[in-house]
């Protein structure tokens, strides 16, 4: 496996590395290790004790949740994380067990950062902290956004407009208008992240792409008009 800092370019695309101060960028390359995860390999699970942060370099991870009586448990996709993504700061600041699960989604890489490791380089450098709470801001940012989509948008928008962050990157990449066209994700797994039915998710898609708007593919989602998917969202 390579050195981390050969993953530099990548990490660099995100838009919180690439500001962040030159003195915690080095060190958060130096105190790295590289971790391969294969499709489905848990990574940690609600719970666990904190194990560090991470970034994701190839591939992707699913973040999720079970919640409800055992007889009728239900499982909801928060977010699918994809390069260049920063995760699992929460855990760094409170010191507590894991909020959610974590899992790869297909072959993935990721950059991990050990928690005593980092703990013990923050507390000889507390300046830097304020660098790391911008990370924990940022994901607070687009909680606030998702819980008001839920509580206010219907279905057609509120998925109309998670295809948008997602091609968009959730706002995570450093490049002004940077976008992906083609986003590999499943109707199941849309339909978890946006808590509702399958059969609703596959009739909105329809609708996108009798609009020419998408294109949907088994497992991903093409992106035909960016601009014209953004206005429907509204």
């Amino acid at each position: 496996m390579t050195l981390p800092s050969a993953h530099l370019p990548v990490l660099q695309s995100g838009r919180w590395f690439a500001h962040l101060p030159p003195a915690f960028a080095d060190a958060l390359i130096a105190m790295a290790q590289l971790k391969a995860l294969q499709a489905g390999e848990v990574l940690f699970l609600r719970g666990d004790a904190p194990c560090g942060l991470y970034a994701v370099l190839r591939g992707a991870v699913a973040i999720s949740g079970t919640g409800g009586r055992a007889d009728e448990a239900r499982s909801a996709l928060l977010i699918r994380l994809e390069p260049p993504h920063w995760f699992g700061e929460i855990s760094v600041f409170d010191n507590s067990a894991r909020t959610h699960d974590a899992h790869a989604t297909e072959p993935t890489t990721l950059l991990h950062i050990p928690h005593e490791r980092l703990q013990q380089w923050l507390q000889a450098h507390p300046e830097h902290w304020h660098a790391l709470a911008l990370l924990l801001t940022d994901k607070l940012r687009s909680a606030f956004v998702a819980v008001e989509e839920l509580a206010l948008l219907p279905a057609p928008q509120r998925l109309a407009r998670r295809l948008v962050m997602m091609a968009e990157g959730y706002g995570q990449w450093n490049a002004e208008g940077q976008s992906r066209r083609v986003i590999g994700i499943s109707q199941e797994q849309l339909s978890l992240m946006l808590a509702i039915s399958r059969q609703t998710t596959n009739q909105i898609l329809k609708e996108l792409e009798a609009r020419h708007l998408v294109r949907v593919q088994r497992g991903e989602v093409e992106i035909l008009d960016l601009a014209a998917l953004r206005a429907s969202c509204y």
